[in-house]
C-alpha cells in the first residue's frame, strides 16, 4: 500500500499533560508544552509542526495539568484543518469519555482512556508522541521503517553522550536496529558497542501495530496497582521478548546533525533557546522548507529608535526580536524578546529570554534571566547582578540563571 495511504490510516496521540516540575515558576500558569520556546513559539508547535509536514492529519492531544493556555492556543492557532475531511488536531482530557474523576496516571494510561477513541478510528498505526522536545523529523521516515521491518513497534531514537543516558530509556540494539535490550532510565546506561562514550536513547516517540496497542493497553490496565502503567517502565520491556521491536535512527530533514533536545530543566531550556542565537544554528527557524507553525498575532513588526549623540542610543545586536517589539533607547544584547516587549531607554538586557507584553524600565539591568510575561520591571530595577540579592525573592538555578514567574511583584 502507498505510503501517503498508511499516513491517512495513522491516528496521533500527543502527550502533552506534563506538570513540568523541573520548569517551575514557568509552569505555575501552563503546562509544560505551552511554554513560550524562541520567541515567538510554545513547546508543543515543534511536534504538531513535525506532525503537518509529515502528513499526518488525525490528531488527538492528551492534555491535563494546567491546560487552559494549551487548549486556547490549540483552538486559536491550529483550528485550519477540516473535520469534513477527517482532519483533526482535538483536545483530549482525562476522564472526557465518563463521569469518573480521574486522572492519567501514566503515559500508557493517558492512551487507554483515550482507547474508545483509537478503536472509533479503526487506524491501522498509532503514533504516540511526546509534545515537550525541541526538534524537527520526519515521521513518515519512521513509518516506512516499520512498515518495512513488519514491526510490532518501532521506537525512535537518537544518540546522546553516555553521561546523560540515566535520564532517558535506553537501547541495546543488532545489526538490524532490532532492540535486544531496553533500561528505562539506568542508573549506569549500557554503551553503543562502537562508540563507548555514547548510548542510544528513546525519544519517547512510538508508531505500534494498533490491534497490538490496544491489546497491550488492555492487558496493562488489567495489572492495577500491580504496573506503572507506563511505556518505557512497563509496555516497552514487556513487548522485546515476543514480538518484533525496532528503532529508527533519527535524522534531521534536510540533513545535517541530528538536533532533539528535552527541555525539562530551566537550564536545558535556557540552552536550547540560545542555541537559536548562533551565527549559523543547528536548529534553524529560518528554514522556509520546514516552517514552524503557531498561533499569529496580530502584532506590528518590531520597532528601535533613537540613536543620539551622547544620549539615547539603541543597541541590538545577536538576539530575536518578535513583532510588536519596542526598544526604545535600550541595549539588548543576546536575548530573545517575544511578542509585545517594550524596553525603555538606557535598559540593558543580556543573555535573557523576556516573554510577552514584559515591560522593562528606563536605567534597567538584566542579565542571565527569564522573565515571564506581563512582568513590569521597574525603573533602575536590577536582576542578574547579585544573585544572594535575587535567590530572596525569586528561582536561581545553580547556574545562576534568575526565573522571575508572571505577574510577580517585585
Amino acid at each position: 500500500m502507498p505510503l501517503n495511504q498508511e499516513l491517512k490510516d495513522t491516528l496521533t496521540m500527543i502527550l502533552a499533560g506534563g506538570r513540568g516540575e523541573r520548569l517551575k515558576p514557568l509552569t505555575l500558569i501552563r503546562s509544560k508544552p505551552a511554554v513560550p520556546f524562541g520567541g515567538a513559539y510554545r513547546i508543543i508547535d515543534f511536534t504538531l509542526s513535525n506532525c503537518i509536514h509529515s502528513g499526518l492529519r488525525r490528531i488527538f492531544l492528551l492534555t491535563q495539568y494546567q491546560a487552559r493556555s494549551l487548549e486556547d492556543h490549540i483552538r486559536f492557532g491550529w483550528n485550519f484543518l477540516p473535520r469534513r475531511l477527517e482532519q483533526f488536531i482535538s483536545v483530549m482530557p482525562p476522564h472526557h469519555g465518563s463521569g469518573e474523576e480521574k486522572w492519567y496516571e501514566g503515559t500508557a494510561d493517558a492512551v487507554f482512556q483515550n482507547i474508545d477513541q483509537i478503536e472509533e478510528a479503526r487506524p491501522k498505526h498509532v503514533l504516540v508522541l511526546a509534545g515537550d522536545h525541541i526538534y524537527k523529523m520526519d515521521y513518515s521516515k519512521l513509518l516506512r521503517e516499520h512498515l518495512i521491518h513488519r514491526a510490532a513497534l518501532t521506537i525512535g531514537a537518537v544518540k546522546i553522550p553516555l553521561a546523560e543516558g540515566s535520564r532517558f530509556g535506553v537501547f541495546q540494539v543488532d545489526s538490524r536496529n532490532r532492540v535486544l535490550d531496553f533500561q528505562e532510565k539506568p542508573k549506569h546506561p549500557k554503551p553503543m558497542p562502537e562508540d563507548p562514550s555514547s548510548c542510544l536513547a528513546s525519544m519517547g516517540i512510538y508508531v505500534f501495530d494498533a490491534n497490538e496497542l490496544i491489546a497491550r493497553l488492555r492487558a496493562d490496565a488489567a495489572l492495577g496497582n500491580q504496573s506503572s502503567h507506563d511505556f518505557g517502565k512497563d509496555i516497552i520491556p514487556n513487548m522485546i521478548s515476543n514480538v518484533p521491536v525496532y528503532v529508527h535512527n533519527f535524522t534531521t530533514p534536510g540533513g545535517g546533525a541530528p538536533y532533539w533536545r528535552d527541555v525539562g530543566t530551566l537550564d536545558a531550556y535556557y540552552d536550547a533557546n540560545f542555541d537559536l542565537l548562533d551565527v549559523t544554528p543547528q536548529f534553524n527557524l529560518y528554514d522556509w522548507d520546514w516552517p514552524i507553525y503557531t498561533l499569529w498575532h496580530n502584532d506590528p513588526p518590531a520597532k528601535t529608535v533613537f540613536n543620539e549623540p551622547g544620549g539615547r542610543k539603541t543597541e541590538v545586536y545577536d538576539s530575536l526580536l518578535c513583532p510588536g517589539v519596542v526598544v526604545s533607547g535600550a541595549a539588548i544584547r543576546r536575548s530573545i524578546l517575544s511578542n509585545r516587549v517594550f524596553a525603555d531607554e538606557h535598559a540593558q538586557v543580556d543573555d535573557s529570554i523576556i516573554f510577552g507584553n514584559t515591560r522593562i524600565g528606563k536605567g534597567a539591568r538584566i542579565r542571565r534571566a527569564i522573565i515571564d510575561k506581563w512582568v513590569q520591571i521597574p525603573d533602575g530595577f536590577e536582576v542578574g547582578y547579585d544573585l544572594a540579592k535575587d535567590r530572596q525573592r525569586f528561582s536561581v538555578t545553580d547556574s545562576g540563571i534568575v526565573i522571575i514567574g508572571a505577574r510577580q511583584p517585585l
